[in-house]
């Protein structure tokens, strides 16, 4: 067995959890990798991790808040690792509350005594200008130079960049244009991430169990916008082809900048073929929960 151990290393309670951690498991002969949650700030997986979960991670525990929880997910990816979070945060609102401490939850998930929360995640690709669109009907263009798929837990946000301007996009879902927009942008979350950005952009609240995506649009310059809920296999489309030059738009995967060397064009966002598995230990529930962190 093998466990991944991520930590806040800028929280003195997540370090002095992930002590407890390591001393248990030495106890116990269970293989475990430490590593700071701030080497995990890149959209992009870290390498030496991807190796390690090609030889086998059995679970990944997340010490710190939210956050902490958003990159551990985006390391396991489409692994299925499942994720016992324990908070050590602000929010919290994906973590176990660490009043317990951080042995009880560990042992009830090694045998087995936890809920299994299955997630629906984000597989997200983003073609730039000049790079061949997948989906396009006459597939033009150039192949990119680096892969342009990425993995996201709550959401995917294109907004308005550094110069203020808000962009021009096209809204659509699995090959039917819904709308022209103009405004500050657009977030397309799962049930997961309508709790965080979606929802400050005023968005519904979603059960984590349901599987299809929220696109909300951010700010439209308009009378005539709703978010929209879409079905479990529908793809939505976000089309920047015609947003000027100097109407730069940014690239926000779970709050983490992705810098791209070219234009953004288009963007589409489906369902992970492998869930995100979290690890619930005495869970109130979703509802309370809700019931007390957004009423």
């Amino acid at each position: 067995m093998h466990i991944l151990i991520v930590r806040n290393n800028s929280n003195s309670q997540a370090i002095d959890a992930s002590l407890l951690l390591v001393t248990y498991l030495a106890t116990q002969g269970i293989d475990y990798t430490v590593v700071d949650s701030s080497k995990l700030a890149s959209p992009l997986a870290a390498p030496e991790l991807s190796e390690l979960f090609d030889h086998g991670v059995d679970m990944a525990v997340a010490l710190g808040g939210d956050g902490t929880i958003l990159r551990t997910a985006r390391q396991v990816g489409f692994h299925g690792t499942p994720i016992l979070g324990i908070n050590y945060g602000r929010l919290g609102f994906l973590a176990n509350p660490n009043e317990s401490g951080v042995m009880e939850p560990l042992v009830a998930a090694l045998s087995d005594d936890a809920a299994h929360e299955v997630r629906t995640n984000l597989d997200i690709r983003v073609v730039c200008e000049g790079e061949a669109d997948p989906y396009a009907d006459d597939g033009a263009g150039a192949e990119p130079d680096e892969p342009r798929d990425f993995f996201a837990l709550n959401e995917v946000a294109v907004t308005r960049g550094a110069n203020g301007r808000i962009i021009d996009f096209g809204l659509g879902v699995s090959g039917s244009h819904l709308a022209n927009m103009r405004g500050d942008g657009l977030v397309v979350a799962s049930a997961t991430g309508s709790t965080a950005y979606a929802l400050s952009a005023g968005g519904p609240l979603v059960a984590p169990g349901f599987t299809g995506l929220v696109a909300v649009p951010i700010a439209p310059h308009t009378l005539h916008s709703r978010a929209v809920v879409t079905a479990p296999s529908d793809v939505v489309e976000m089309d920047l082809s015609e947003n000027q030059d100097d109407r730069d738009a940014t690239l926000f995967i779970d709050g983490e900048l992705v810098e791209l060397d070219r234009p953004l064009r288009r963007l589409y966002v489906r369902r992970g073929d492998v869930p995100t598995t979290l690890l619930r230990y005495k869970d109130e529930g979703f509802y309370n929960h809700a019931a007390k962190v957004f009423f």
